[in-house]
């Protein structure tokens, strides 16, 4: 989500922000999670680039490293609004891996 506002490469790591959620099921932890660090970066005004969580059952702990928006120097093309509930998806694939997707409203 972060590299459709701005390049991750240019996102200095220096300050954390936790954040905690919890939702029924695993698709609604991911649009909680999702609309949590949205919620964050709009009122912090940063942008972050790196995270963290934990999952217990429906319980999501993390942290979002990031700083603050840097209009020069990121640049922002859009700004996320909220994640939304179109094509909202958390599996396990055959393979073993995961995938978690949703539409983000910007």
């Amino acid at each position: 989500m972060t590299s459709a506002v701005t390049d991750l490469a240019c996102i200095a790591v220096r300050e954390a922000v936790v954040v905690s959620c919890e939702a029924k099921d695993d698709r609604f932890l991911l649009l909680d999670w999702l609309n949590a660090l949205i919620y964050e970066m709009a009122v912090r005004r940063m942008v972050f680039g790196r995270f963290t969580v934990s999952i217990n059952g429906h319980q999501l702990h993390g942290h979002a490293w990031g700083e603050p928006i840097d209009r020069a120097r990121h640049m922002p093309v859009v700004e996320p609004k909220g994640a939304t509930l179109t094509a909202l998806k958390v599996e396990r694939r055959d393979n073993g891996a995961w995938i978690a997707q949703c539409i983000v409203d910007v």
